[in-house]
């Protein structure tokens, strides 16, 4: 004996509607993701005289944040004089004597920062240009102090090329 599958009754003059309330909500909330995301605004980078930065072939736009150069013969935040440089060192006035990675100076024009202009210290983002015959070891002080100001968030200014 053959058994009849069960079939459901449709009804043909039955309309079918789309619901996309869930699908604006959720279109919305990529709107508003990508446009927090998106920097509209210009970085204008000036490279300290005397400075040779590395190239990059990244296509990423620079993003604003705390400006800082290191360059043979100085250390400097903004347009600012932290410390000199010499032989690839930072000059040893400026070095915690309790701590070799730690420059003082750098760390307390940051602190002020911090305390002058909260909204731009609060993304902790610091933009380091650092000449690119400089040893890693006086950039990672620079970067440990940064880190210890409240400033994680290091990106390095590279020249466009291949």
């Amino acid at each position: 004996m053959a058994r009849n599958r069960y079939q459901v009754p449709l009804k043909r003059n039955q309309s079918f509607t789309l619901n996309i309330t869930s699908m604006t909500d959720m279109f919305t909330i990529l709107l508003v993701f990508l446009l927090q995301s998106f920097a509209a605004g210009e970085v204008n980078i000036d490279p300290a005289e005397g400075l040779r930065l590395p190239t990059s072939s990244t296509e990423k736009n620079p993003v604003n944040g705390v400006k800082l150069s290191i360059s043979p013969t100085e250390l400097k935040f903004d347009q600012t004089l932290v410390a000199k440089v010499s032989n690839n060192l930072i000059e040893a006035s400026a070095i915690d004597a309790s701590d070799s990675n730690f420059i003082k100076p750098l760390f307390d024009q940051l602190e002020a920062f911090n305390k002058k202009d909260p909204t731009l210290a609060k993304t902790g983002k610091l933009l380091l240009q650092a000449d690119e015959a400089l040893p890693f070891s006086t950039i990672r002080k620079v970067m440990y102090t940064a880190s210890m100001a409240g400033f994680p968030n290091v990106k390095l200014i590279t020249m466009a090329g291949n």
